[in-house]
């Protein structure tokens, strides 16, 4: 029950019984409503400024758990950088060196995939961490174009590896007639004395000293190129293409012991010493062409000798002398 008010009337001299108007009562009554009002925004506005309804708290705790995943990816995708970047070393730095190829340019290893507009779809959907997720599929992206560089490197390694067996073996590696004594090789390559001319000239080959009718045999494996007979100049001769850049010929021959086209093995025999052409004695004139150039045979001659064989012949080979062609 409300409580009974009464005020003091002077011109009746007494207490009278207070009566409330309507107007009080509606004026009391929106004074009330408007302090709650603003007493219930006040406290929505302080509670939601210091406490999160339980959407935003799983909102809040969805992002924490985004980013968590986030961090985890890009330390993944860190490490996984790395592992990346010690196989190219490996790759640049061991493997393409033992098959003596160049390595991979920077350039192509760091090349770049698409353009401005690759994460377009990206953008319009508006996403609140474009930022991040755009920088993390531009770091996969580059990864995997990495990764695809690198695979296509270990291919090439692969081939290499089955072809240096081929390579070895079709290297000129041996003399081209049995020399056990080192006392065959009569001229080597470079400037000598030409034999008729009695002027310095550039020889092409070597010379090697012996009986008609000794066995020359095939210094690599290979096909014959060209077996020919001349009047003059190399007399008969054979031609073995070795692959790889390498030719051999063998000049001044009494016989042939294979056709053109036929393939042959290191140590196969091909012929015989003979001293066809311009030739003063019977020897067997062996040359070396590497991608279309004269080269030194000496320098291929290691399948056969000790390093100490090694370097008599290349002292022989070295001495400035008259050749037999």
């Amino acid at each position: 029950m409300s409580r009974i008010k009464y005020y003091y009337d002077p011109k009746t001299c007494k207490y009278e019984r207070y009566t409330r108007s309507r107007w009080d009562i509606v004026l009391n009554a929106l004074g009330f409503l408007s302090l709650s009002s603003i007493l219930a925004i006040i406290f929505i506005i302080t509670f939601h400024a210091y406490f999160d309804n339980p959407k935003e708290l799983m909102l809040r705790k969805e992002n924490k758990e985004l980013k968590f995943y986030y961090e985890m990816l890009e330390e993944e995708v860190g490490k996984m950088n790395q592992m990346l970047a010690d196989l190219q070393h490996r790759d640049d730095n061991l493997y393409r060196i033992i098959f003596e190829t160049e390595p991979i340019a920077p350039e192509i290893r760091n090349a770049g995939i698409g353009g401005s507009d690759r994460y377009r779809d990206i953008r319009e959907k508006g996403i609140n961490q474009e930022q991040m997720v755009i920088s993390l599929h531009s770091k996969i992206d580059a990864l995997k174009r990495q990764l695809y560089v690198q695979s296509i490197s270990y291919d090439e390694v692969t081939e290499m590896a089955l072809k240096k067996e081929e390579y070895w073996a079709s290297i000129p590696a041996i003399q081209p007639i049995l020399n056990e004594d080192l006392n065959l090789l009569a001229s080597g390559f470079g400037m000598r004395i030409h034999p008729i001319l009695k002027v310095r000239k550039m020889h092409t080959g070597v010379d090697f000293t012996a009986p008609k009718g000794t066995p020359i045999y095939a210094t690599g494996d290979g096909v014959v190129k060209d077996v020919k007979t001349v009047f003059g100049g190399y007399g008969k001769y054979i031609e073995i293409d070795h692959g790889f850049g390498f030719v051999t010929r063998y000049a001044h021959m009494n016989d042939f012991a294979v056709k053109k086209g036929q393939k042959v093995k290191r140590g196969d025999k091909i012929g015989t010493v003979g001293n066809t052409g311009s030739s003063t004695a019977p020897h067997v004139h062996y040359e070396v062409i590497k991608d279309g150039r004269y080269v030194n045979p000496v320098n291929y001659f290691f399948k056969d000798l000790t390093p100490e064989e090694y370097d008599m012949i290349l002292e022989l080979a070295s001495k400035e002398n008259q050749s037999l062609s």
